[in-house]
């Protein structure tokens, strides 16, 4: 690896895109010196925005293209007829070698569908899935899949343990993350036969890993383990759901803060105390989910998020090169695939 890291930058992906996108990218240039960007999308729209930030224009490169992924695009659309756009050519960077990783805001399941035909998955990686941490009470937690595989079986889930375990490590900085299986209960005999064969796996498995067993529901919030694994259905509602929440709370918070003149100075002496409360669960912290399992470093941020939203996702992105993350992710698979527990056969070794 050189010591200068080049991030693939989707210029037009996004609600806010592409002002909000150079503004990211300038963010980021400031905090990662040994990064330089190649950004996608119209030159036009592009070219100005960059001149804003002249510190940075000798490590920015703008490849011109016309074409965008719309957020409306299906997938198998967007795979037919967007070769030429931002998001597929920043991916294709990718591949050819030209960059580590790609960070794109624009529509998931294009992203999802591109990378995964582009940079192909890793060995021993049936599916790629999407993962991103969020914060509970005993500190940060790494949750997959959240929407990229509907319906995932034993081995899916096997798979996603290793790879969220990884990540836990890798970006949480974790010695050893504990992991857990959602699930309607802790006993071992509740949940559907790919949860609970998932479980019995990971049990036996010589993986030196501390795998805790089925969590439920509250315990997201608690913090009980590091890692959550799930099927993307379950888990992508599970997230909406405590995002949900979260914006419940703070519609609460704010309405009883300003409901009265009591109320107010109330807040005005608390002010200090919520202001640390709006940093830990500000979203643009967490923002950047993981494309895990693809031969390549590629990084979904939330399409609408601000610039410091977008920043933290190509921070994401940059650390995980840095720390080789798609090595530690084959080491691990390796290891368990030869433990005699081999994850695309454990049905025929019964």
């Amino acid at each position: 690896m050189t010591d200068q890291i080049c991030v693939a930058i989707d210029g037009m992906g996004g609600d806010n895109a592409p002002h909000m996108i150079v503004g990211g990218v300038n963010r980021a240039a400031h905090t990662h010196q040994n990064v330089k960007f190649l950004i996608f999308g119209d030159e036009a729209k592009l070219g100005p925005l960059l001149e804003e930030f002249p510190s940075i224009q000798p490590r920015c490169e703008i490849r011109h293209t016309a074409d965008a992924v719309s957020n409306n695009d299906k997938p198998t659309t967007a795979l037919r007829t967007a070769k030429n756009s931002s998001m597929r050519l920043a991916i294709d960077a990718v591949a050819n070698g030209e960059a580590s990783a790609i960070v794109s805001a624009g529509n998931t399941g294009a992203l999802m569908a591109m990378a995964t035909i582009v940079l192909k998955t890793l060995p021993g990686i049936s599916r790629p899935a999407i993962a991103t941490s969020f914060p509970t009470q005993n500190g940060d937690c790494v949750m997959l899949d959240l929407g990229a595989n509907i319906e995932c079986d034993a081995n899916n889930l096997v798979q996603f343990a290793v790879m969220g375990e990884v990540y836990a490590r890798n970006e949480l900085k974790l010695e050893q993350p504990s992991i857990g299986i959602l699930n309607v209960g802790v006993e071992g005999l509740k949940g559907n036969d790919s949860v609970k064969e998932a479980a019995g796996i990971l049990q036996k498995s010589s993986l030196p890993i501390k795998f805790f067993g089925f969590v439920e529901g509250d315990d997201i919030g608690k913090g009980t383990v590091d890692v959550i694994v799930t099927d993307g259905f379950t888990g992508n509602i599970a997230l909406k759901t405590v995002e949900g929440t979260a914006k419940m709370f703070a519609h609460f918070l704010r309405n009883a803060l300003t409901s009265s003149l009591m109320s107010k100075m109330g807040a005005l002496i608390a002010k200090p105390a919520i202001e640390k409360l709006r940093s830990h669960f500000d979203p643009r912290r967490y923002n950047g989910a993981m494309l895990l399992g693809l031969n390549g470093i590629c990084v979904k941020s939330h399409g609408g998020t601000d610039h410091i939203g977008f920043a933290h996702a190509v921070e994401v992105g940059v650390n995980l090169v840095k720390r080789d993350f798609n090595k530690h992710i084959k080491e691990d698979l390796d290891h368990l695939m030869t433990s005699e527990i081999e994850i695309g056969s454990q049905s025929a070794a019964e």
